[in-house]
């Protein structure tokens, strides 16, 4: 499964039932995407608790369709093993990984949306990384110059700027080279326009200075003003 030529993401838990519903959650915003789970250990059943070197070995294997892959690890151990496997790899296949020490939660799902937008392993893995930045509350309202363009939309979906609507905007935003911002998050970041917290019939200012900035801005105002196309 997965959209050949993309990163892909391997999650490894100490739980098979949380690396396993990690994969669906971020795969609701990252659906073309091979996001890829290797959780618990072998044992009496999928509760034994624990990572498997060969679990990991195989979801990399999985992974990787020669374009690079990016591990998650909810604990120090699982970062371990993923390391370990790090060890038995080729020395090429080995250049193609990314261990990204990240929120297990956050970051898969940021890595995910990041791969979807056509990331490259580096871009994928700072993803990651930067995902609990997103959290950071925004001090103030920024001043926006008199020459930035803007729109100022109201969200009209049931969802809101939340889930799939929020990864919907992300990736539209990521196919323009222009800064982007709605209400002050970057709208490239998934996790930072989900901390937004817009929801249903509340606004939404989008604007940018930069070079395609009308382009963006309109393609994204239109993107919410059309109820991200659910009516």
């Amino acid at each position: 499964m997965g959209r050949a030529g993309d990163v892909g993401i391997v999650v490894v838990s100490h739980s098979e039932h949380l690396a396993t519903g990690l994969v669906e959650l971020a795969a609701q915003m990252a659906p073309n995407v091979r996001i890829v789970a290797a959780g618990g250990r072998e044992g009496s059943g999928s509760d034994a608790i624990g990572t498997s070197f060969e679990r990991v070995m195989a979801a990399l294997e999985q992974a990787d369709d020669g374009h690079g892959a990016v591990v998650l690890g909810d604990l120090g151990s699982a970062i371990l093993t993923a390391e370990s496997v790090l060890d038995f790899l080729s020395a090429e296949s080995r250049d193609r990984v990314r261990i990204a020490r990240a929120p297990f939660v956050e970051g898969a799902v940021a890595a995910a949306v990041s791969a979807e937008s056509g990331g490259d392993v580096d871009d994928v893995a700072a993803a990651a990384r930067g995902s609990l930045d997103a959290f950071e509350p925004l001090q103030s309202a920024p001043e926006l110059a008199a020459d930035v363009y803007r729109r100022t939309v109201v969200l009209i979906n049931d969802e809101g700027l939340h889930a799939r609507p929020a990864a919907e905007l992300v990736r539209l935003a990521g196919t323009f080279n222009a800064h982007i911002t709605v209400n002050g998050r970057d709208a490239k970041s998934l996790l930072g326009i989900m901390s937004l917290g817009l929801v249903k019939g509340m606004s939404a200012e989008i604007a940018s200075a930069d070079g395609q900035a009308h382009e963006a801005v309109d393609a994204l105002a239109s993107l919410v003003e059309s109820g991200f196309h659910s009516r």
